[in-house]
């Protein structure tokens, strides 16, 4: 039994499944989930084990060390009726083949939005062309670990293309856990300026610059956030989500998006869904975040 009371995933799964039946929901939709290669996700694991720089040196058990098909398998049990597969590249000419990989992972995963990735590279506005053709239905940009401006002029034709498109884009862009040379609120300020219809999603709730997030989401209708490990007890005792704010958070009560970072974090998938009950917004709130809103936005899973 691990610290929150959890004996076994099918227990957990029980536990997840009466949270949102309470709600009367159908299920969860969870907008920032990963999956990838293998190779590259036990790249990733092998960082967060390694307490690198990126994750501000904090111990990170990953919770749901699993192969792909049992990773699936779980989110599955939970009620999870649509995800994604968040990927993104480091470094120049990855992110083309990234989304070769995500177009395929998409068609043997129904379940999963057909997720794509960028990077500020001479061919980003083309290859983003050519995976909205083959039909993503939502971008991953990390500007944390790619490095990069997100308002680099490479970018802008691509950030164009998506915003005509409708294709959000969920975005980790704030400075937590640890910041990065061009996170924070201002260059996703000048992108918003130039492609105000462009729908970004905040990950993390913009961690660490939560307020300076809920501004943009203010001035630009198309701007949501998502609640990727915010208000859990882990991201509590580093990064606190301001008590002073909570009024505005549930004033934009329909564009907060469930976010999870499933498999990675390190403690149960339940604990995201509690740590959310607990701010005390109210059933309809959760039942917004936690399926309506993405709904809306994604389309309806079919039953």
């Amino acid at each position: 039994m691990n610290d929150h009371g959890i004996a076994s995933v099918g227990e957990e799964a029980g536990e997840v499944r009466r949270f949102w039946e309470g709600l009367g929901l159908p299920g969860l939709i969870d907008v920032h989930t990963h999956f990838m290669p293998e190779r590259v996700l036990h790249k990733v694991w092998e960082y967060f084990d390694a307490a690198g720089p990126l994750v501000g040196g904090a111990g990170w058990p990953i919770t749901y060390r699993k192969d792909e098909a049992e990773r699936t398998a779980v989110l599955r049990a939970f009620g999870v009726r649509a995800f994604t597969a968040m990927l993104y590249p480091h470094k120049p000419g990855m992110a083309r083949w990234l989304n070769g990989w995500a177009a395929d992972f998409a068609r043997r995963t129904p379940d999963c939005l057909h997720t794509a990735t960028l990077y500020p590279e001479p061919d980003v506005a083309a290859y983003v062309r050519e995976a909205v053709e083959a039909g993503a239905r939502v971008f991953k940009a990390h500007v944390q670990v790619g490095g990069y401006d997100p308002a680099d002029e490479l970018l802008q034709e691509a950030w164009g293309v998506l915003a005509e498109a409708g294709i959000p884009v969920v975005i980790h862009c704030g400075s937590g856990p640890a910041p990065g040379k061009h996170t924070g609120p201002g260059p996703v300020a000048q992108i918003l300026a130039r492609h105000p219809r462009l729908r970004l999603i905040v990950a993390h709730m913009g961690m660490s610059e939560y307020e300076e997030f809920l501004d943009l989401a203010e001035r630009f209708d198309e701007v949501r956030l998502d609640t990727t490990m915010a208000f859990t007890d882990f991201t509590e005792a580093f990064m606190p989500y301001p008590a002073r704010a909570l009024p505005r958070l549930a004033a934009l009560g329909d564009r907060i998006l469930l976010g999870s970072d499933f498999p990675n974090i390190p403690y149960p998938y339940l604990h995201q869904l509690q740590a959310l009950e607990r701010l005390e917004l109210g059933q309809e709130w959760l039942r917004a975040v936690c399926h309506d809103n993405a709904a809306d936005l994604f389309g309806r899973p079919a039953s």
